[in-house]
């Protein structure tokens, strides 16, 4: 498995290493692994590693369908995974609609003050003043004992089951653009139809992800499929690379959320 790290960034290596480690234990003890949440880069390279494993399976569930954040289930290929397997409770959140508003950012910064680790939430789902979150089954008696204001606002979350999760938007919409090189900055400003010293200073300013990680770098080279994300602006997802112009640039897609 050695040449599998040539096709994944440096900074990627020790989520590969991590994923090796998964699968070993799978392999020596013939049972399966339920890992905690990953988004899609992150089972991208599961799902690259365990493909060169033939009799090791890998199977991802995150409460609903097109959830961006899932947990993964490597198991051997004798096994038969279902929806249990992968331990996920989903909360509805009670507060005040009348007297205040909830935001994503809201939610996901009170959760990581009482110091848990984004992996152990899904998505956070919401549809006009409705709000639901994710979470292994592991951590739902904690969460619950912990969880009683976002911000200042208080809040009583309650279990529901799954089948009851709002939806999920899952679809993008892509449009054809050349750009000179696959730089961050230049990326940036291309999509947000921003300039290029602006999309820098967002760059710089800690205000940009890629694949869920803050780059501080305006040079870092973005690749197909990438996810990236301006604060302010919103995400988008970097698509197929279509070759040069006769002008040497290079003709790419990039999508946008519906």
């Amino acid at each position: 498995m050695e040449g599998i790290y040539q096709h994944f960034r440096a900074e990627e290596h020790g989520f590969i290493d991590l994923a090796l480690e998964w699968i070993v234990q799978v392999e020596d003890q013939y049972t399966p692994r339920l890992t905690d949440f990953l988004d899609p880069r992150q089972r991208h390279i599961l799902e690259s590693v365990v493909g060169g494993y033939e009799h090791i399976r890998v199977k991802f569930w995150g409460g609903v369908p097109h959830a961006e954040r899932r947990r993964a289930l490597i198991y051997p290929d004798y096994y038969e995974p279902t929806d249990d397997d992968f331990q996920i409770t989903l909360f509805d959140i009670r507060y005040p609609v009348k007297f205040t508003t909830l935001t994503h950012q809201m939610i996901l910064g009170t959760v990581m003050s009482l110091g848990m680790k984004r992996d152990i939430f899904g998505d956070i789902l919401t549809e006009n003043e409705l709000w639901q979150f994710f979470v292994m089954v592991e951590m739902k008696e904690y969460i619950s004992l912990q969880l009683d204001k976002i911000g200042k606002v208080n809040i009583m979350l309650e279990e529901i089951p799954l089948s009851q999760a709002l939806p999920v938007r899952a679809d993008w919409d892509y449009e054809s653009t050349t750009i000179t090189s696959l730089r961050l900055d230049l990326v940036v400003a291309t999509a947000h139809h921003i300039s290029r010293q602006k999309a820098k200073q967002l760059v710089q300013g800690k205000l940009v992800k890629v694949n869920w990680k803050t780059v501080e770098n305006p040079d870092f080279e973005c690749e197909e499929k990438d996810i990236i994300s301006a604060r302010g602006y919103g995400r988008v997802k970097l698509g197929e690379i279509n070759g040069h112009t006769k002008k040497d640039k290079i003709r790419m897609e990039i999508g946008y959320l519906r």
